[in-house]
C-alpha cells in the first residue's frame, strides 16, 4: 500500500471468495498482512490441495469487488507528479498480478509508465534492474530487501503493514509516514519504482 489503499476492495474480494467457496477467510485480518503474494494468505485458510483453485477464484472475483472501493493514499498523486516533474518515470513493482494492479492505477487516474507484477522481495530486484530504477519506494520490509538486492536506495512508507522501525531495520534509507513528504526527499532526476 504505497500508492493505493486497496484494503476495502481486497476485503470485499476475500468475502466474496468465502461466499463462493464455502471456506471462511477473515478478510479483516487478511488485509492487515498485505504485501506477500496471495498464496501466502490463502494457505492460512485453504487446505494445500485447494490453494491454487482459491488463487484462481480470488483473481477472477477481484475486478468486480476490489477496484472501485480502493482510494489513493495521502500524497500518492503528488509523489507521481513530483517524479514526472523531474523528467522521471514511475514503475510500479508489486506482488499483485500486473493486470490487476493496472486496473487500480487506471481507475484512479495515476499516470504510470510500467507495471511489473507477481514479484516479491528479491524477485522484485529483477524488475528494478530491468527498468533501470534508481530509487524504490515501498511499504513492506520485503520492498527494502528488493531495493538492497537491486543496489538502489529504498524509501520506506509506513502506510502498509510494517512499522517505521521495521522498515529501518530492513534497510530503508529513509522512512516517511506517508507520501506527503516525498517531493522534498527526491534526489534529482530519476526513475522511480513504487
Amino acid at each position: 500500500m504505497t500508492l493505493v489503499d486497496s484494503r476495502p476492495g481486497i476485503a470485499a474480494a476475500f468475502r466474496a471468495l468465502s461466499a463462493q467457496t464455502g471456506v471462511y477467510v477473515d478478510a479483516d485480518a487478511a488485509v492487515t498482512r498485505l504485501g506477500p503474494p496471495l498464496r501466502h494468505e490463502l494457505r492460512i485458510w485453504f487446505p494445500p490441495e485447494r490453494v491454487e483453485e482459491a488463487v484462481d477464484a480470488y483473481r477472477a472475483l477481484y475486478p468486480a469487488y476490489a477496484i472501485t472501493p480502493s482510494v489513493l493514499l495521502p500524497g500518492a498523486a503528488e509523489a507521481v507528479g513530483a517524479v514526472r516533474d523531474l523528467g522521471g518515470e514511475v514503475v510500479v513493482v508489486t506482488s499483485k498480478l500486473g493486470r490487476l494492479a493496472r486496473l487500480h492505477l487506471d481507475h484512479l487516474g495515476l499516470p504510470i509508465e510500467a507495471v511489473a507484477g507477481d514479484l516479491f522481495a528479491e524477485g522484485k530486484a529483477t524488475a528494478l534492474a530491468e527498468y533501470g530504477v534508481r530509487l524504490y519506494v515501498g511499504d513492506h520490509v520485503a520492498d527494502m530487501v528488493a531495493a538492497r538486492t537491486a543496489g538502489v536506495p529504498g524509501i520506506g512508507v509506513a502506510t502498509g503493514p510494517c512499522s517505521p522501525e521495521e522498515l529501518r531495520a530492513a534497510g530503508a534509507d529513509l522512512v516517511l509516514d506517508d507520501l506527503n513528504g516525498f517531493r522534498a526527499a527526491l534526489p534529482g532526476s530519476l526513475k522511480l519504482a513504487l
